[in-house]
């Protein structure tokens, strides 16, 4: 039976949404929101949650938690308890859903649903502390730590690739996790950029603020070591141009001590207020290979162009010459020279057009376009239940 003989399914009547965590409200959050736009009446499932840090609408749907967030002190130390993450998520019982969507970067696929239930899975990474991050995770411990961490990730390997197998459909949140899916899972998947609130993050003006008129360069990320502020201050170190740091974490007091005057670090700021640094801003400086990166386009809805490392989830968002440019090598001399660029022809960045661009990355066609992939991957499991 072809998909095409397979008339339009009725909605489905019980939903599962599948998180790692909910200790926070960032770009994974952001997308189990949308899905929850989706299906209202959906239940949601997480390790460990603290409702007093997620956003009203996901902390109003009944949350249960995996017998990981029973464990003393889980809101604060849950990743100490990844080895009990897999057989967690294996004790839910889904039996009563017909569709679970799982949203993965940490464990959160390895549910076992009913046979005939579908189960998307929306990727925003393989779990990186055991692929991709692992040897810098790994060398950050000493001892008995790293005897016991190299231990369990083997394990954990094992059961991550497995547990893709029930899986019925892959969306990667850019075309560089897709490929990382492939490589780890062997899978292929569709890639549905994730959502950017371009309600808040706006031109703030008919033609935004103009270049002439922006004072600073800027750097926004949780201060962790892969996401490279150490390379944007150090870019900026004897430049005669501003830097300002918005961020916190593990890496906040080191980056602070080691800063050069001319970078302020502003540690977090809300949501309006930076708005209000993006549009300020002559361009955002973006050092990391991110999986898809939010920042770049909440940047760019203001109007703000990005200078960028060419690799990774970044390729999808920013438009070399249009709303941004690249820098080959991810090294404070690379970012330091395509600064200086920048500075020379900033003058060629229109506002305007940088928003617009950025326009095709709101909630509304993410809504869209995972509905579709959703929708065809139900009727290809009732295709193939109808034909046995």
């Amino acid at each position: 039976m072809f998909m095409s003989d397979v008339r339009a399914l009725p909605p489905p009547r019980r939903v599962a949404l599948i998180h790692y965590w909910l200790i926070n409200m960032r770009g994974g959050e952001r997308v189990l929101e949308q899905m929850l736009h989706l299906y209202p009446e959906a239940d949601i499932y997480t390790h460990v949650v603290d409702p007093a840090r997620i956003s009203p609408a996901l902390a109003a749907r009944p949350i249960t938690q995996t017998l990981v967030g029973q464990m003393p002190f889980a809101r604060r130390h849950y990743q100490k308890y990844l080895a009990l993450m897999p057989r967690a998520l294996e004790e839910l019982d889904l039996s009563a859903y017909d569709l679970v969507l799982s949203s993965e970067s940490g464990p959160a696929k390895g549910v076992i649903a009913r046979p005939e239930a579908t189960h998307l899975c929306y990727c925003h990474s393989p779990m990186r502390f055991i692929w991709d991050h692992y040897p810098a995770y790994r060398a950050g411990l000493g001892g008995l730590k790293r005897q016991y961490f190299s231990h369990l990730t083997h394990r954990l390997r094992q059961w991550d690739v497995s547990s893709a197998a029930r899986v019925d459909r892959f969306v990667a949140n850019s075309r560089f996790i897709a490929g990382r899916i492939h490589r780890v899972y062997g899978r292929e998947a569709a890639v549905v950029h994730p959502p950017v609130d371009l309600g808040l993050y706006s031109l703030g003006g008919p033609e935004g603020t103009p270049q002439s008129a922006r004072g600073y360069y800027l750097f926004v990320s949780e201060l962790v070591a892969y996401k490279r502020a150490d390379l944007a201050i150090e870019a900026f170190r004897g430049l005669d141009l501003p830097l300002k740091v918005v961020g916190r974490g593990e890496e906040f007091a080191r980056l602070s001590r080691i800063a050069p005057p001319n970078v302020e670090m502003l540690g977090r700021v809300d949501d309006a207020a930076l708005a209000g640094l993006y549009r300020g801003a002559r361009a955002l400086v973006f050092p990391a290979q991110e999986d898809f990166g939010i920042v770049p386009v909440e940047a760019m809805a203001c109007g703000t162009p990005v200078i960028a490392y060419g690799r990774g989830g970044a390729l999808d968002s920013v438009v070399d010459g249009v709303s941004g440019m690249f820098f080959a090598e991810q090294s404070a001399e690379a970012l330091r020279d395509a600064v200086q660029e920048f500075d020379a022809k900033r003058g060629g960045f229109d506002p305007a057009v940088i928003a617009r661009h950025a326009r095709s990355f709101g909630a509304e066609r993410f809504r869209r376009e995972l509905s579709t992939e959703i929708e065809t991957t139900r009727k290809l499991q009732s295709a193939r239940f109808s034909a046995s």
